[in-house]
């Protein structure tokens, strides 16, 4: 029984570590290949072809954007709604700053690693209480 425990255990720290680690970098080549946003103010238009925000770019540029049903919702019916456009391209917007995607990639890496460091201390506990 002690055995099969203490095999358990130290899969959880070598998956939890290892997968953590992982998925650390993949979270930090997402983040990098997410690019640059920058805060922008938009107008909200409707038009013949549904809800739209046109804002300008940080070269004086005019840019419009349809709105996706979720992002309707989250609007609402605001004349002006502060978001966030691409650095270096047109036409691109969305609403958080962050990468929904990103965000939760490195999450479920901080988890993994919790994971580890949590049987890890635990191992060490069994180890030093048995003797």
């Amino acid at each position: 029984m002690n055995a099969a425990f203490d095999a358990v255990i130290e899969i959880f720290t070598w998956v939890g570590f290892g997968a953590g680690a992982l998925l650390a970098g993949v979270a930090l080549v997402a983040y990098l290949l997410d690019g640059t946003w920058v805060p922008a103010r938009a107008v909200v238009e409707t038009t013949d072809h549904g809800k739209v925000v046109r804002w300008f770019d940080e070269d004086g540029g005019v840019n419009e954007a349809a709105l996706s049903h979720e992002q309707l919702r989250v609007v609402g019916e605001a004349g002006m709604y502060d978001l966030y456009t691409r650095r270096g391209w047109r036409n691109r917007m969305r609403l958080t700053r962050h990468s929904p995607l990103v965000r939760s990639i490195a999450l479920l890496s901080a988890g993994l690693i919790a994971l580890g460091v949590v049987a890890l201390v635990i191992s060490l506990l069994l180890l030093f209480t048995r003797g």
